[in-house]
């Protein structure tokens, strides 16, 4: 049965759009059988973690389709306030859970896995089948820039306590500061991509979509929304036990395994844009997902701290970090501003973020 035919009978989605949600449905019931009779606590953070991959696809497909009813601009509005539930409930559990290192380094973790992994693998499979690409430089610039400014600000705390002035000492006040000045600058770029700014989804990636009902669109965000935060609590459940046991460190597994969970699956989104030569909109999507994390996400887990209970988070990161956040932000940055990609420069985007996560193996 292809589209067509599915349409004929009342169902206005695509093969993959129906497997993405009978997926999240299988597996995020799966997550809670296995939780409920407290099988192997690995197991449990594997199938656990692919629904939440499956479930943030969903989230993000669900508030696209909300889009194409209120235009680019708001859609862009959207995936900044929507796109990261589940990452933002894994947050609020491990924090819950006192896992502060898992957090911030999840936190940075989604912020290298855009700027570094999902591009250099759009800029590969671009690049092997395309040649050297060319996309307009000035949209991804200033998403880049807003990223690298954001990225700034998350730095500071660490070196104030880090070289000892006289805000040392202070994390929680200055850590709140940072979030709330974030806050305000993205409560700002709000009019700006309601007007078709930089941080809008493309109009051509909007005007790709087909389109769902509203009601449809509704409840699947709805549901997708309420199955993250149980299989998000099942997952930060099982994390302790199961890095316990595979012998990961908790550094290791929020860089690249709650990091990647939240992510990998709505990201392959720009990677097929790449790999259709589309890359003004590979460039547009990849960069906005750090930018959101950035600008949104961690500002908001800043805050919810000190009003959930369990640990309060502060901006005061491990200094590899602080030096992996600042590389992938000027990469990125620097990267993009000749508008120009090759699949070497994907490759070596690759080797720098696998050594980044090596790194963090041990701790």
């Amino acid at each position: 049965m292809n589209r067509n035919e599915l349409k004929k009978v009342g169902l206005p989605l695509s093969w993959g759009q129906l497997l993405t949600i009978a997926g999240s449905i299988v597996l995020s019931l799966l997550a809670g059988i296995l939780t409920l009779f407290q099988v192997n606590a690995v197991l449990i953070f594997v199938v656990s973690g692919a629904a939440l991959a499956i479930l943030a696809a969903l989230v993000g497909q669900a508030t696209d389709q909300l889009g194409t009813r209120l235009g680019p601009g708001a859609t862009g509005v959207l995936q900044s306030a929507l796109g990261n539930l589940p990452e933002l409930f894994v947050g609020i559990f491990a924090l819950r859970a006192g896992l502060i290192s898992v957090v911030q380094s999840a936190i940075v973790g989604s912020i290298l896995g855009n700027s570094l992994l999902v591009l250099c693998l759009a800029f590969l499979v671009g690049g092997l089948r395309h040649g050297t690409q060319r996309f307009s430089s000035t949209v991804p610039r200033m998403i880049a820039n807003l990223t690298l400014l954001s990225v700034s600000a998350l730095i500071i705390p660490t070196l104030t306590f880090g070289l000892h002035t006289p805000a040392a000492g202070h994390e929680d006040g200055l850590s709140i500061a940072c979030a709330v000045i974030l806050l305000v600058v993205f409560i700002a770029s709000i009019p700006v991509s309601l007007k078709g700014g930089p941080t809008r989804l493309p109009k051509e990636e909007v005007g790709s979509l087909h389109a769902w009902p509203m009601a449809l669109a509704i409840v699947v965000l709805v549901g997708a929304g309420v199955g993250a935060a149980f299989v998000s609590d099942w997952f930060v459940a099982a994390l302790t036990p199961a890095i316990t046991t595979l012998h990961i460190s908790p550094a290791f597994t929020g860089l690249v395994i709650v990091a990647l969970a939240g992510n990998a699956v709505e990201n392959v989104v720009g990677i097929q844009f790449a790999a259709r030569n589309q890359s003004d909109l590979a460039m547009s999507v990849i960069l906005n997902s750090s930018l959101q994390v950035a600008l949104g996400l961690t500002p908001v887990l800043v805050i919810l701290s000190f009003f959930i209970g369990g640990a309060h988070l502060t901006l005061v990161l491990a200094p590899l970090l602080v030096a992996a956040l600042a590389l992938a932000a000027i990469l990125s940055t620097v990267i993009i501003y000749d508008g120009e990609s090759t699949w070497l420069e994907g490759l070596a985007l690759i080797g720098l973020y696998s050594i980044i996560a090596a790194s963090f193996w041990w701790g």
